[in-house]
């Protein structure tokens, strides 16, 4: 799986991180969050523990839905990255009937609807780069600071295609090559101490 696609979403004012596979073409949701969420609790430890006994009697039971889990690094509220329960919508499906939650409803729309937007942003890839443009004026990005960001994905995009097409394998020469244009990139910044 590729790193690079990390992102979080909100349901009801709350954070979820979650995980793009672009080869199977899904979104892995962080476990713990979405545990937390059903059981109304705030204390992420307090979720990690309703998670883990649920994850045994599951495991006892002869459930599927652990099997199903994966586990990502995702970052966390200390800007680590650890490895952390992650499951597929159909996965969080069945784990929600597991846990009895007057949210639980409300979840599984939830869990359709950012299913229909991921299929809607492969149909029309505009909305997508509209979606990333909105998210950064909210953080107060400057207007020059989104079409450089932009414009260097896309220089990125066609890099990364041309050596595709020159038969560049992707993990060892696709580090190399990485390594080497990164200092070029890291020495811009957009004022503010913030790589480009």
């Amino acid at each position: 799986m590729k790193k690079n696609n990390k992102q979080i979403s909100i349901f009801e004012g709350r954070k979820i991180r979650r995980f793009w596979d672009e080869k199977k073409e899904k979104w892995y949701f962080s476990v713990i969050d979405i545990v937390a969420i059903l059981i109304n609790q705030t204390d992420f430890q307090l979720a990690r523990n309703y998670w883990k006994v649920l994850k045994n009697r599951l495991k006892k039971e002869g459930s599927e839905v652990v099997t199903k889990c994966n586990q990502l690094k995702m970052q966390s509220t200390d800007g680590k990255f650890y490895l952390t329960d992650a499951a597929d919508t159909e996965a969080m499906l069945r784990l929600i009937q597991s846990i009895p939650s007057p949210n639980a409803e409300s979840f599984k729309l939830w869990l359709a609807r950012v299913g229909y937007e991921r299929m809607q942003e492969m149909v029309d890839p505009e909305k997508a780069l509209n979606r990333s443009r909105e998210y950064w004026q909210k953080q107060g990005r400057s207007e020059k600071w989104i079409q450089q960001r932009m414009t260097g994905q896309e220089t990125r995009n066609k890099l990364t295609d041309y050596w595709k097409d020159n038969k560049v394998k992707e993990q060892d020469e696709y580090a190399i090559l990485t390594n080497i244009i990164h200092p070029v990139k890291s020495s811009h910044s957009n004022g503010r101490g913030e790589a480009i």
